[in-house]
């Protein structure tokens, strides 16, 4: 059953959603961030997060915790942004220059002289988009590789292939 700031919310009290959004959005964006790689895509994606969230609040039933059904929707979100991007951007590019598009992508990597972590963070980042997306759900977010699959249309062989990629990248990364 949901709790009482989650009903009054499921009844359009404002109030009790925008402290929906205060106790949850550190998290939205930072499950954003890991899965974007970009802070201000990670912002975007967090305000399209809270939007999709009040158009679904009432479908919220309370089967798991509210923060669990959050953090799907939030990771769903950010995978159809992918998704309709990636769909987008194939028919505009123009096909003229493909190099200098390759090029782009694969900018030299910025090493801080901060600690590991903030190290691991730009290096998880800095990984190609599927690559980065199977390591997140994975590793960070517990998600199993059948799940993954699902949620992000790809075969479990390929997330297990993806999560192989990431950590051999990552390492690669981390010992320059």
């Amino acid at each position: 059953m949901p709790d009482d700031l989650v009903a009054r919310a499921q009844a359009g009290d404002q109030t009790a959603f925008r402290e929906l959004y205060r106790q949850h959005a550190g998290r939205v964006y930072a499950l954003c961030l890991r899965l974007t790689g970009d802070g201000r895509d990670a912002e975007e994606r967090t305000q399209d997060v809270f939007v999709r969230l009040w158009d679904k609040l009432r479908s919220f039933r309370g089967d798991s915790a509210f923060s669990s059904w959050l953090h799907r929707l939030a990771v769903n979100v950010v995978l159809n942004e992918r998704r309709t991007t990636s769909r987008r951007e194939q028919r505009v590019m123009p096909a003229e220059d493909p190099d200098t598009v390759v090029g782009a992508q694969h900018a030299a990597p910025v090493r801080g002289s901060g600690g590991l972590s903030i190290d691991l963070e730009r290096a998880i980042a800095e990984l190609p988009d599927g690559a980065r997306e199977v390591f997140v759900l994975y590793d960070i977010e517990g998600y199993t590789h059948g799940e993954i699959a699902e949620l992000v249309g790809i075969a479990e062989g390929t997330s297990k292939a993806q999560l192989f990629r990431a950590r051999r990248l990552l390492r690669e990364q981390l010992e320059r």
